[in-house]
């Protein structure tokens, strides 16, 4: 699992009862994971040994530093460039199911218990032409068999890319809308915010918005304050993948605050991607102090060698967070899940449930109930 060396600020309280065991136990959210980052190792291997694709490794150890963040420095071309071998593995309509029934596998194996998984069609589909429709569907029929094997909720999100066609991200946002209510829940934009604005896709999103979609972009990651403030006045943004330099405005932490518009954290990728210089410099506590929607979230588990409990711990021993904080962010992120008005409540009240005001161990026993 991923270790920082980086410097760290000076936290004088962590709280010792959040042990890594405690923040496994503690049932979990994630409302921003792609699919693409989240994929195992061992399956690509065995994927490439049956369609005979040829790889730059023949072992999960040895394929580790093309696909995974290792020893590399924190940059986000380095990062992206892990997905430039990663997309060559959806070889057919099995290989694209086992890959994305396998991550949602993995979230509930991590005590998560409500997942909003963003996938991109286009690139499960061009490696070998497949019909935008069919790996769509191929998807969310995994998923759903997941979520009856794994008892987890899971709800998609498409996700478009700046930099591809706008004609290929209209073919794309309509099979999301065609699918609104049926296993999409909404639609994401990511890619280069800095190199591509909007503009081109305001069309797309006022359209998903009308359909009922959730809306989710990319920004205020490695552009400055203002992308977010298109996000949410252009692109009728409910929710902020990453937003970490929203904080750098003041403006901007008004609007956010004002409309209610929740922001995504992922803390590693945040590092790994050079977002950020140091954990220990991450805004998530100002982001908290400022009355910001924060949510702890995972972005590419598999890239970043991390998991939503790593995540939580990096939060805690880095951070200084603590048990109110995380418990917080969860019933955040169940406040601005992607669901109908009365599924999103009862999302809330099952969580209260699950999360006492206070954590309390006694005699080793997790205060947390069982699924």
């Amino acid at each position: 699992m991923v270790e920082f060396d980086f410097f760290r600020t000076d936290v004088t309280q962590i709280d010792s009862r959040l042990t890594p065991e405690i923040l496994k136990a503690m049932p979990k959210i994630d409302l921003h994971r792609h699919l693409e980052g989240s994929l195992r190792l061992e399956s690509l291997i065995e994927i490439a040994h049956k369609y005979g694709l040829d790889l730059p490794a023949k072992t999960p150890e040895h394929l580790r530093p093309f696909v995974q963040i290792t020893d590399d420095p924190p940059d986000h071309e380095i990062f992206l460039s892990k997905f430039q071998v990663l997309r060559n593995f959806y070889r057919s309509r099995e290989a694209v199911q086992r890959l994305a029934y396998e991550v949602v596998a993995d979230a509930a194996a991590d005590n998560v218990r409500y997942l909003e998984l963003r996938f991109s069609p286009q690139a499960l589909a061009n490696v070998r032409g497949f019909a935008l429709d069919d790996v769509t569907d191929w998807v969310i029929e995994a998923v759903h068999q997941a979520e009856s094997d794994f008892k987890i909720q899971v709800g998609l999100i498409v996700t478009l890319v700046r930099h591809e066609p706008i004609e290929q991200a209209w073919q794309v946002a309509e099979v999301a809308i065609s699918r609104c209510g049926k296993g999409i829940v909404g639609l994401d934009l990511a890619g280069d915010e800095v190199k591509f604005p909007p503009g081109p896709f305001v069309p797309i999103f006022q359209k998903a918005k009308e359909a009922g979609l959730g809306i989710t972009i990319h920004a205020g990651e490695w552009a400055s304050a203002r992308s977010v403030k298109q996000a949410v006045r252009e692109l009728y943004a409910d929710r902020i993948g990453h937003g970490v330099r929203a904080i750098e405005n003041s403006e901007v932490v008004k609007l956010i605050r004002d409309q209610g518009v929740a922001l995504e954290v992922c803390l590693t990728s945040n590092l790994q991607t050079g977002v950020v210089r140091s954990m220990g410099h991450h805004p998530l506590v100002d982001m908290l102090d400022l009355n910001l929607l924060a949510t702890l979230n995972t972005d590419d588990p598999s890239v970043s060698n991390s998991t939503l409990t790593n995540e939580y711990r990096v939060a805690v021993e880095w951070l200084g967070i603590g048990y109110a904080e995380l418990r917080q962010m969860i019933l955040t992120a169940a406040a601005v899940a992607f669901l109908p008005d009365g599924e999103r409540q009862r999302l809330v009240a099952y969580f209260e449930r699950l999360l006492p005001p206070d954590l309390t161990v006694e005699n080793g026993r997790f205060p947390f109930s069982p699924r």
